[in-house]
């Protein structure tokens, strides 16, 4: 099975890395594609650097894994990113009734607020990722809801270590902190070199120029 996991990556770590080839391995899947999302609608679009950066960021953290690989897709279509939309053209592109959809506790629990969220339980095996910081209680009623209501395919993957977040990131770099050991070592060479997440950097708020 080929699974999806979008996502802002701004920028891109080795929990995401971590999340999505812990999956990867014990769902036996076929491949993971990483989607950059042009304007997430469920985002704050101040905090989002231009996308060129985070696309490449992205490119430069799977580069080794021959599982990963990274789509624009979402880059190059006009307005916000919806899951419904991306999930529909690459089940089509892949002549597959089904695909994997790779998401956050917190992706789940707010799933509601997507965009014709029930339209895409019928087309995706979902596989969510607990952090050690999640709200387990909230996630397992979030999951059995769902399973009993929509008959979603709902897979749990706990997630034990890396327990930290791109706002986290943002945050010690603007702040002049060490990042060495949380993102790649091409992904904090790029950041660096770009000046990005700092008051020098050249991103605009709609993640494009």
């Amino acid at each position: 099975m080929i699974a999806l996991f979008g996502g802002t990556f701004n920028p891109i770590h080795y929990g995401h890395l971590l999340i999505c080839e812990g999956i990867r391995e014990e769902y036996n899947l076929e491949k993971v594609v990483f989607i950059p999302a042009r304007i997430p609608p469920h985002k704050d679009k101040n905090e989002i650097i231009q996308a060129s950066h985070r696309l490449e960021m992205a490119k430069l953290a799977i580069k080794d894994n021959p599982f990963f690989e990274v789509s624009d897709m979402e880059l190059k279509r006009e307005g916000s990113s919806y899951t419904i939309d991306t999930v529909r053209i690459y089940k089509n592109l892949y002549n597959i009734d089904r695909m994997g959809l790779i998401l956050g506790a917190d992706s789940l629990i707010n799933f509601e607020t997507w965009r014709n969220f029930t339209d895409i339980f019928p087309l995706v095996d979902i596989y969510v990722a607990s952090r050690p910081d999640s709200d387990a209680q909230t996630l397992e009623k979030t999951i059995q809801r769902f399973e009993n209501e929509f008959e979603a395919k709902i897979n749990k993957y706990s997630l034990r270590t890396m327990d930290y977040s791109s706002t986290e990131i943002r945050d010690r770099i603007s702040k002049g902190l060490s990042i060495k050991y949380l993102v790649p070592p091409a992904v904090e060479e790029y950041i660096y070199k770009a000046e990005l997440y700092n008051d020098n950097c050249d991103g605009d708020v709609n993640g494009d120029k």
